[in-house]
């Protein structure tokens, strides 16, 4: 028998479209063949099992094999085979209608265009200039056939010779792909792609070092393990077993903390093993290492579409037969399948997470910092998760002990709760850094967390939406005796001019850095508190951080740090500089802050004889000497600060002073810090 045709297309010609569209995923081609084998073999399999074939099985190993010298690479098996009239209805007749509108429009996505018309075995040609089957079926009495296309509707299907049962496909390699006759590149892909099929595939032969060199042996090199982990019952397998499956996957990465065996059959099919990896920080590089496979066929390692977004931190494996093989974006957000698949595995890892915590918390508090950031991500961006996670998520202190959201709340609410009923929860991004203000908040017996991942920032705001009347504060943001604002405040005890003066010399004095303001305030913090303190605004700093991780807020991103001096009116120190300036200054600044006084009650007396006149009555001359009134004022007031910044600039202790402030916050760094280690050597010995 020998048979001349077309291949049935109402396309003018398929091929030049599968080359062009369907280039940019050419290496899927190997997938598809190999695939196509496996499914022959395993109906061989099991038409042998209910006795429909009564022929010997023989060894099913799939063998792909590649001649660069003849430029082919052929995929052999030992399956079911086919008649001429199977190739005539599986390989000649291709429901292609509307095929040159559906193929514009999802030219970008070859898979859906593989996967919608089942062009698995045609994506051949992506990479072929000939393709030819030579196939035996298992039924009795089947004639071998040889069908053969070079790339056109055109075809060649014959008899001739085959003694065993199944199907070769042979690739003739185009010229443009040459790079498929490449060993080590097959040998990826069928890494990749095969890795885990159920049915053995030989690629070469095992080598063994001999003589100086590799060689050849006689054992066929088999490239996958037909029986991975996922696929067997948890009871069949130990903790190793898991463990070496991980590294299997994942070899360069650390042992995960533990895992999640997956295994559904109602209402849809789910097998899986996925893992929870040490996560310390960068969401990013964690991404994108769980492997999607359908009846153990690899699909892809983008899995957005199918978990939750925080769940793509996890590592693993996933298999569902009702994800089909070639999935797009598209179908991936619609199908109700993979919506419930999405919420199960939501749901199977919140038990998990539960039932750690509750059976053996030590080992969960011990875990805690590698799961905090996973578990955070799903407390943000998943509400479902929320939900659970508050039972389970825990705060860590800076003595390193750890609470629920409950328990914290227990331990802080009567000593931490302000004057307008907030519960304040006080926290550090930095022990080192913000000691200071730790120990002084630690001495009025205040609890302060330590919030130093990722995370944490959007952590807090969310929590202080969650929490009825909560907020959260950094422990720098404020000064220890109004962080929590109580009823006992105390009362700063400086006149208008001295707190003038000093808002002046320090103000003057400050880093002038772009990018960075600093304000001068006044607190009465009690003798043995800091003589400065450096505070930043918790809204904008909190701003800022959030909008490093979140490109709709960079207008935060670009504002001015703001920071606050605050200057301890009760320490000596403070007392000392007020008093040194004033003596010092007395014969300068005494007739200015006297014409100061008289001008500014001038001031007083004009803007309220005009106040008590519409704008229209009052006079140009009145206008004008409120005018000249006030340049005046500016002029006085320019002149003092003028005195006043010079006398700082030669002060050392209001130097020392600002600069052990930002030594305090880590903000004192080269030169400005190299002259504050000179300058209090000096102030120790004068003498140097």
């Amino acid at each position: 028998m020998s048979k001349q045709g077309n291949i049935g297309v109402t396309s003018e010609n398929i091929f030049p479209i599968i080359k062009k569209f369907l280039y940019s995923d050419h290496e899927i081609f190997l997938r598809e063949i190999v695939s196509n084998a496996v499914d022959a073999t395993q109906k061989l399999k099991t038409l042998a099992s209910v006795g429909e074939y009564k022929g010997e099985l023989g060894d099913q190993t799939i063998r792909v094999t590649v001649d660069p010298k003849a430029g082919t690479l052929t995929v052999s098996d030992r399956g079911i085979g086919m008649t001429a009239e199977e190739i005539d209805k599986y390989i000649n007749q291709i429901a292609f209608s509307g095929a040159e509108e559906f193929v514009e429009k999802y030219k970008n996505d070859a898979a859906s265009i593989i996967g919608h018309f089942g062009l698995g075995f045609y994506s051949t040609f992506m990479v072929s200039k000939k393709v030819e089957i030579i196939t035996r079926s298992c039924r009795d009495g089947a004639v071998p056939m040889r069908w053969s296309c070079e790339g056109n509707p055109e075809y060649l299907l014959e008899e001739t010779v085959k003694e065993e049962t199944g199907t070769d496909i042979i690739l003739h390699i185009d010229d443009d792909n040459t790079d498929f006759l490449d060993k080590e590149r097959i040998s990826g892909l069928l890494k990749k792609y095969c890795r885990f099929l159920p049915i053995p595939i030989a690629f070469g032969k095992k080598q063994e070092w001999k003589d100086g060199k590799y060689v050849d042996t006689e054992e066929d090199n088999i490239v996958n393990d037909t029986r991975p982990a996922w696929t067997r019952k948890p009871v069949e397998l130990t903790d190793e077993d898991y463990r070496k499956f991980y590294r299997d996957l994942h070899p360069m990465s650390d042992e995960p903390l533990f895992w999640i065996h997956l295994n559904v059959d109602y209402p849809f099919n789910l097998t899986g093993i996925l893992y929870f990896p040490r996560i310390k920080n960068n969401i990013d590089i964690n991404r994108n290492k769980i492997q999607l496979y359908s009846n153990q066929v690899f699909v892809t390692d983008s899995v957005e579409g199918i978990v939750p977004e925080f769940l793509t931190l996890l590592h693993g494996v996933l298999d569902s037969p009702d994800i089909p093989l070639n999935v797009s974006r598209s179908y991936l957000q619609s199908d109700q399948n993979v919506k419930k698949i999405s919420n199960h595995i939501t749901k199977k890892v919140a038990d998990r997470l539960e039932d750690i915590f509750r059976n053996d918390r030590p080992q969960f508090e011990d875990k805690w910092d590698s799961l905090r950031l996973f578990i955070q991500y799903g407390m943000l961006s998943d509400e479902k998760f929320y939900e659970r996670a508050v039972k389970f998520a825990l705060l860590k202190d800076t003595e390193g002990k750890y609470y629920t959201l409950d328990e914290y709340k227990t331990l802080i609410k009567e000593n931490q709760t302000d004057n307008d009923g907030q519960l304040v929860y006080l926290y550090t991004n930095s022990i080192e850094e913000q000691y200071s203000y730790i120990q002084a908040a630690k001495d009025k017996a205040y609890s302060i967390l330590l919030m130093d991942g990722q995370l944490d920032v959007h952590l807090v705001g969310q929590l202080e939406q969650k929490l009825e009347k909560t907020r959260f504060v950094r422990i720098d943001s404020d000064t220890t005796a109004n962080i929590i604002r109580k009823n006992d405040a105390t009362h700063v005890e400086l006149s208008s001019d001295q707190r003038s003066a000093l808002q002046e010399i320090f103000r003057s004095q400050a880093p002038k850095t772009e990018k960075t303001d600093f304000h001068i305030s006044f607190e009465a913090l009690g003798e043995k508190a800091n003589p400065v303190m450096l505070t930043q605004s918790e809204y904008i700093r909190r701003m800022r951080e959030m909008s490093a991780m979140q490109p709709g807020m960079a207008f935060y991103g670009e504002m001015p740090d703001n920071y606050n001096i605050v200057l301890n009116t009760d320490h000596a120190l403070i007392k000392k500089v007020i008093a040194d300036q004033e003596t010092a200054c007395a014969a300068s600044l005494d007739p200015i802050t006297a014409d100061i006084k008289g001008w500014q009650a001038r001031q007083t007396d004009l803007r309220s004889k005009q106040d008590q006149k519409k704008d229209e009555e009052i006079s140009a001359e009145e206008k004008e000497d409120l005018e000249n009134t006030n340049r005046k004022l500016e002029e006085l007031n320019s002149l003092r600060n003028v005195i006043l910044a010079q006398y700082a600039a030669d002060n050392s202790l209001v130097h020392e002073l600002i600069d052990l402030a930002l030594l305090s916050n880590g903000m004192l760094k080269g030169e400005a810090l190299s002259k504050f280690i000179r300058r209090s050597i000096q102030m120790i010995d004068p003498g140097q």
